[in-house]
């Protein structure tokens, strides 16, 4: 973490979501404690407990906390941490999703119903389920960052039930924009391209896919994390403070195919 202050000096926030250091969570996480925010993370279970807890370490974390946003009261308890801890809070980001790995392949029109409201619970309604506990002690000004993917928009091979948990996701940023917008909370989201994550090594064939957006893309390369990292970072500050209700694109000047 920087000692020498930054833009986010004296700013606090909570990162949902980081799986382990290749997560766009903890991309984005680096760049704003780099820039001296104070930062708390979640995390669901002790496997991930142990991955995220050197990280949160690494950048002076306040907190670690461990929160099932599937569970009620775990999600209540993971609010009033944070409370308790922080005071307030200035932003969060937002990077949970799950599907069924058997459901990101084959036809999409198959999904079982208990998959898909299993992937619209996690991926979807978590978004609302921690504001509903954090926009009470979110300081008037403060910023909501969430993770899509350009399958929210096209209909890309093998993501599937992810795409339209994605678009629902994407339509909630615009309808909590609307809501917050009146207190200065601006609400957005990072559309990434292809990247290797814990959560894309479920997509079959990632590896062809990085290589043909490479070959694509006018920067001719592939993105890689800090490039993300960077682009939350100017969503969470000051430097994006008339920016809301918005899905931004970071990729290399081409996203993946889609239909």
């Amino acid at each position: 973490m920087s000692t020498n202050g930054g833009m986010l000096e004296g700013k606090k926030g909570v990162i949902f979501g980081v799986a382990n250091d290749r997560s766009i969570a903890w991309a984005i996480a680096k760049e704003l404690a780099d820039q001296g925010a104070s930062l708390a993370f979640s995390y669901q279970g002790t496997t991930l407990a142990k991955r995220v807890t050197p990280l949160a370490e690494q950048v002076g974390s306040p907190l670690l906390l461990e929160c099932d946003v599937t569970d009620e009261a775990s999600l209540d308890a993971a609010g009033e941490k944070i409370r308790d801890t922080m005071g307030s809070i200035d932003f969060f980001v937002h990077s949970i999703a799950f599907a069924n790995r058997d459901c990101l392949k084959g036809h999409y029109y198959v999904t079982p119903r208990a998959d898909f409201l299993q992937a619209m619970e996690i991926s979807v309604f978590s978004l609302l389920a921690i504001t509903q506990r954090l926009a009470p002690i979110m300081n008037d000004g403060g910023s909501i960052l969430t993770l899509s993917y350009y399958g929210a928009v096209k209909a890309v091979p093998n993501y599937n039930v992810m795409g339209v948990a994605k678009a629902a996701l994407e339509s909630s940023v615009r309808y909590m924009a609307n809501d917050l917008g009146p207190r200065g909370i601006r609400v957005n989201g990072i559309s990434a391209g292809a990247l290797r994550t814990l959560a894309s090594a479920a997509i079959p064939k990632l590896g062809d896919m990085l290589e043909a957006n490479a070959e694509r893309a006018p920067l001719k390369r592939q993105l890689d994390h800090e490039d993300v990292g960077r682009a939350g970072l100017y969503l969470l500050s000051h430097l994006a403070s008339g920016v809301t209700g918005e899905i931004h694109y970071v990729d290399c000047g081409y996203s993946t195919k889609g239909f």
